[in-house]
């Protein structure tokens, strides 16, 4: 993938497909440690440890419509290209875990890409899960989480315009962690 919010939107994905209620998306941005960890937890049904130990294989899937599953490992492969980590932690009935780490100024570090786009359109095309979205670039936070804005009266996380707004916010919250403001 040529970005990194794909994978992201990929693994939610994952998560959405075993059943998640809530799905945790945090991006810490280490400029100093030169480190870009991803982590991304659900609640979902899980993983049973025989499939944790053979997930990341492309031709191994729990998927019926298709064969291979090539988003666990073409993240993980991702992760290692660039002198970092992956793995993958699971329970069942509990949900997952996976978190890929990556040095951050390596080469093939493929960029973070729209994760405001990302994350709104997770948001918009499964406005009955909650998600937490965390970002932190170098100790400085922004989050946003959709129990919070489930709470304004009148707002529906598949209204366009808060949708829109939401993801200008998020754009204007970024900026302001990477110093580009």
């Amino acid at each position: 993938m040529r970005e990194i919010s794909l994978h992201i939107m990929d693994v939610a994905e994952n998560g959405i497909t075993a059943g998640a209620e809530c799905i945790n998306i945090i991006i810490d941005e280490e400029r100093i440690e030169n480190r870009l960890k991803i982590v991304i937890k659900d609640n979902g049904k899980g993983i049973s440890p025989d499939m944790v130990s053979r997930v990341t294989d492309p031709f191994v899937t729990t998927r019926t419509t298709r064969r291979v599953g090539l988003g666990l490992s073409l993240l993980k492969e991702a992760a290692k290209r660039c002198e970092g980590d992956f793995s993958v932690k699971s329970e069942t009935g509990k949900g997952t875990i996976v978190t890929a780490t990556f040095r951050l100024d390596h080469i093939d570090l493929a960029p973070i890409g729209d994760i405001a786009g990302t994350i709104t359109m997770l948001i918009a095309g499964n406005p009955d899960i909650d998600f937490v979205y965390d970002h932190v670039i170098d100790g400085t936070r922004f989050a946003i989480d959709t129990r919070e804005l489930r709470k304004e009266p009148g707002k529906s996380l598949t209204d366009p315009v808060l949708l829109f707004h939401l993801k200008k916010h998020i754009e204007n919250e970024l900026k302001k962690l990477s110093g580009n403001e």
